[in-house]
């Protein structure tokens, strides 16, 4: 929602203060649509050349995160503590039982309680390749902590590539304007003969050009990439929380100290308040018995 209410703010505050200013929009629609034909298909043309359909498709789903904000809420966070908690009580209190819930987590009692994290693939293989590295007697919890580091890095790595190819998009845009307004100033010089207000006109409109091109760039394609940036980092928090808990069960620290090293590494706004958590603790706790 304060996505929508930005781009309405820079479109009223932009195109008030020109008219407020004395400025006519007739000039500007007139010459729109085939500025934007030029500046908008060359970006697009751009983009696709630097891109493979996978990213393409990646980059264009993303594009809602501007609107929707962080997939993983305070709720996410605290529901991901207590599935936590319950796997890690099973895997020291009986491996063999553990095993089923790792091996196939789709036909878990444990991982069907929080149904949106069961979703999210990553997050679920993360888990159970985790705490699958305890049946295998790993000696060095440093060694398994590294390599989720990596795998965690990489997979950020991978979900930026949106964010960079929509910077790189911006980054474009207002050269593609200057190749408009240049264009239309090749027009106006081949119609050089014409009285001052007409070249007036010509002039202004190739100047849309230059304008376009900054406006999108600065005003909307630019933001864009750094929301989609910022949204993709907090998100990548809920699999750090992963990390930093069964990093703790490989130390063999107890449950309850696992999970509270988990909340105390959660972002402030997201974490969960000790006192709700234990009451969650609690409740998983009396559905185990």
């Amino acid at each position: 929602m304060i996505g929508i209410v930005g781009i309405v703010i820079i479109f009223v505050m932009v195109f008030g203060g020109y008219l407020a200013a004395g400025g006519k929009m007739a000039i500007i629609f007139k010459t729109l649509p085939f500025e934007m034909m030029m500046i908008g298909g060359a970006a697009v043309g751009s983009f696709l050349i630097a891109n493979n359909l996978a990213a393409v498709k990646h980059t264009a789903k993303d594009i809602g995160k501007v609107f929707k904000g962080a997939k993983w809420k305070p709720d996410d966070y605290r529901d991901l503590l207590c599935l936590l908690f319950a796997l890690i009580r099973v895997t020291q209190q009986s491996p063999m039982e553990a095993e089923k819930h790792i091996e196939d987590p789709d036909a878990s009692a444990i991982f069907s309680q929080y149904p949106k994290i069961l979703k999210d693939r990553e997050a679920v293989h993360l888990i159970c390749d985790t705490l699958r590295s305890v049946s295998m007697n790993y000696d060095d919890p440093h060694q398994v902590e590294e390599v989720l580091e990596k795998r965690i890095e990489a997979n950020l790595h991978h979900a930026m590539h949106s964010s960079h190819a929509l910077r790189t998009v911006a980054d474009g845009l207002p050269a593609l304007g200057i190749v408009a307004a240049v264009l239309g100033v090749i027009k106006t010089m081949g119609s050089i003969d014409q009285p001052p207000e007409i070249l007036g006109k010509m002039i202004g409109g190739a100047l849309v050009g230059t304008f376009l091109g900054v406006f999108l760039s600065y005003g909307l394609v630019g933001p864009f990439a750094e929301k989609v940036k910022s949204v993709i980092e907090e998100d990548s928090h809920f699999y750090q929380l992963i990390r930093e808990v069964l990093v703790a069960n490989l130390h063999r620290h107890s449950p309850a100290i696992c999970i509270e090293v988990g909340r105390q590494n959660t972002p402030s706004h997201m974490r969960p308040d000790f006192v709700d958590l234990e009451e969650a603790l609690k409740r998983v706790k009396q559905e185990a018995a």
